[in-house]
This record gives structure tokens, C-alpha cells and sequence, in this order.
């Protein structure tokens, strides 16, 4: 690991130094992946720096256990288990920092809601859940934007589809594709009584154009007017669009937008995002015996989380984490379960390492 740390502390260093040559500044494209490179590379040798140093540190007191003073020995002794206890921890988090990273961690995202089982509860919890995904990209300065939404009478959402946009939106998201289940009692029970709905989340790394190619020949397009709420224009034109994708059988449909162009734009969007995460799950099949260091399948079919309103419970079942904070997690404050899920993955996944 050593050899490997101190390779990349020299690549930082040449990256450093071309980042300071006028002729790669007059490049911008060529500035902007050597910026990458150092911004990604910086945490891993900022750790070994101090890694080295505590090193240094340890060597430094091993020579003042030979000294003749028995209370300066002393002191040293302590002072080398301080610090060798903070080499190991050290040690570890460059452990982690060296895994391989999963390329698609810097994606934007597609989020997908739909009401499951439940009925209206369910719709009104699928809402529920759109606004605690939206205040947590607030709090993260991230970007949100509506795609498509098929809205109840009542403020509940059949479907929901938004993109998600900003730093390392994916890495944060990723592991909430599932179902989300629910229990409270309803607004429009009379007795009482504790009902269970459930809502399935999907998160798909967006795709550009330079990620996934689609023949134009393999799309059905159909344009037709707008149905539902709308006023001026909007139901009124021919301006929703419906992509089919022959060969899947993928349909995409967006109507939210007055331009038949924006709609097809952000149908677009969600298609290329979709075919890329059936490559993704295809490859992943593939690598199954090989990746023991999984948070769950990832399956949308699977029972993710539960949300206890009567405890204030928030359950996740994929790491038995059980925290009574449901005000706080439901208002955006998701790191208390993301932060879990991602340590666990870290975990496995050094394991894994460890064992290959």
C-alpha cells in the first residue's frame, strides 16, 4: 500500500506542476480533467502525508525509550500508543480512500416515485417522500428539477420523475432504490387504525449522450394534447410527447411542459437514463459471484426502509439501522441513514479487498 500511496502522491505532484504551465491553462478541456485529477487525488495524499508524519512522530519517541530519565520513557511510552492509535485509524480511512471508486458516483440522477400498494395513502406518502428527497438536494445545493407528475386530487403523487443535479449526487442517492414502506394512520381513518402503504424509489444514474448512443430507427414518437390540469396552452396543443423504445418496450411519456420540444428534451432524459441502468443491472448480474460487498440487490421489488409514525421510527433493513428521528429524516436530514449505508458498503468492500 505504501509503494501504491507514495506513486500517487508523485502523480499529484506532476499534476500540480502541469497545472502551473501557460500552455495547459490556454487548454480548457485538458484543465479541467488535470483539475479533476488533483481534486480527486488531494484527500488521498493529504492522509498519507499525515500518515507519514505520524510515522515520523512514533520513530521519534521509539529513540527517547533508551534515555536514561524513567519519567521521560514513560511519557514516550504513552505518547507511541496515542499515536500508533492514530497511525491504525489513519491507516484505515487510506484503506477505504484506495478502493476502487464506482464510476458512475459523480452522475447526476434520475429519481423515479411511484405509489405502490396502498392506495391514496400511498400517493400522499410518495409526495412525502419527493419533498424529503427535495429539501436533502437543498441542504446539498443541489439542483431539482421536475420532469413529469401524475398528482391525485388530494396532494398525493401516483408518479413522480425528477433529475437531481450537483456534486456526487449519485454516490449520496444510490442506495435508496427499493421499496419505502410506511405505517401511520390516515388522515381519513375515522378509528384510528395504523395502515401500511408502500412507494418504490428508483435511482438511475443520468446518462449523456456520450454514454449511451440510441438509434433514432428504434424510437416511436407520438404526439398528442395534454390531459389534466394545465390551463393556457398546455392542454389545448399537441405539445405532449410519448417516447417508445422498440426494442425494451420502454415507454416515456411527458406532458408537463407547453413545448412539445422541452417534453421530448426531458422524455429523452429519462429513456437514456433508463436503458443505461439495464446495462448497468445486466453487468452487475454478470459480477454477482463476485460482489459480495452489496447493500441489498438494489432490487426495486426489495423492502428497503420502514417509516413507523406512531414510534418516530425509521427502520433500514438492509443493516438493521433503527433510528427514532422520522421528524428530522422526513425534513431532509438523510445523512443519519446514508452516512450507515456508505460505511457498510466501505466495510464489505474492504473485506472483499482484503480476501481477493
Amino acid at each position: 500500500m505504501y509503494s501504491k500511496l507514495e506513486a500517487l502522491e508523485q502523480e499529484y505532484l506532476q499534476i500540480e506542476s502541469d497545472l502551473s504551465d501557460p500552455d495547459v491553462f490556454g487548454d480548457q478541456e485538458k484543465y479541467r480533467r488535470l483539475s479533476k485529477s488533483h481534486a480527486d487525488l488531494a484527500p488521498i495524499v493529504s492522509a498519507f502525508r499525515e500518515y507519514r508524519s505520524l510515522s515520523s512522530e512514533i520513530d521519534g519517541n521509539i529513540e527517547l525509550l533508551s534515555d536514561n530519565d524513567p519519567e521521560m520513557r514513560q511519557m514516550a511510552e504513552a505518547e507511541i500508543d496515542r499515536l500508533r492509535d492514530s497511525r491504525s485509524r489513519l491507516e484505515e480511512k487510506l484503506r477505504v480512500l484506495l478502493l476502487p471508486k464506482d464510476p458512475l458516483d459523480e452522475k447526476n440522477i434520475i429519481l423515479e416515485i411511484r405509489a405502490g400498494t396502498g392506495g391514496e395513502e400511498a400517493a400522499l406518502f410518495a409526495a412525502d417522500l419527493f419533498r424529503m428527497y427535495s429539501r436533502y438536494a437543498e441542504n446539498n445545493n443541489w439542483k431539482v428539477e421536475l420532469l413529469s407528475v401524475h398528482e391525485t386530487g388530494t396532494g398525493g403523487f401516483k408518479e413522480v420523475i425528477a433529475s437531481i443535479a450537483g456534486n456526487h449526487v449519485f454516490s449520496r442517492l444510490k442506495f435508496e432504490s427499493g421499496v419505502h414502506r410506511v405505517q401511520r394512520v390516515p388522515e381519513t381513518e375515522s378509528q384510528g387504525r395504523i395502515h401500511t402503504s408502500a412507494v418504490t424509489v428508483a435511482i438511475l444514474p443520468e446518462a449523456e449522450e456520450v454514454d449511451l448512443k440510441i438509434d433514432p430507427s428504434e424510437l416511436r414518437i407520438d404526439v398528442f394534447r395534454s390531459s389534466g390540469p394545465g390551463g393556457q396552452s398546455v392542454n389545448t396543443t399537441d405539445s405532449a410527447v410519448r417516447i417508445t423504445h422498440v426494442p425494451t418496450g420502454i415507454v416515456v411519456t411527458c406532458q408537463d411542459e407547453k413545448s412539445q420540444h422541452k417534453n421530448r428534451a426531458k422524455a429523452m432524459k429519462v429513456l437514456r437514463s433508463r436503458l443505461l441502468n439495464i446495462l448497468e443491472e445486466e453487468q452487475q448480474r454478470e459480477l454477482a459471484a463476485n460482489r459480495k460487498a452489496q447493500v441489498g440487490s438494489g432490487d426495486r421489488s426489495e423492502r428497503i426502509r420502514t417509516y413507523n409514525y406512531p414510534q418516530g421510527r425509521v427502520s433500514d433493513h438492509r443493516i438493521n439501522l433503527t433510528l427514532y428521528n422520522l421528524e428530522a429524516i422526513m425534513e431532509g436530514q438523510l445523512d443519519e441513514v446514508i452516512e450507515p449505508l456508505v460505511q457498510n458498503f466501505q466495510a464489505e468492500a474492504l473485506k472483499e479487498a482484503k480476501a481477493a
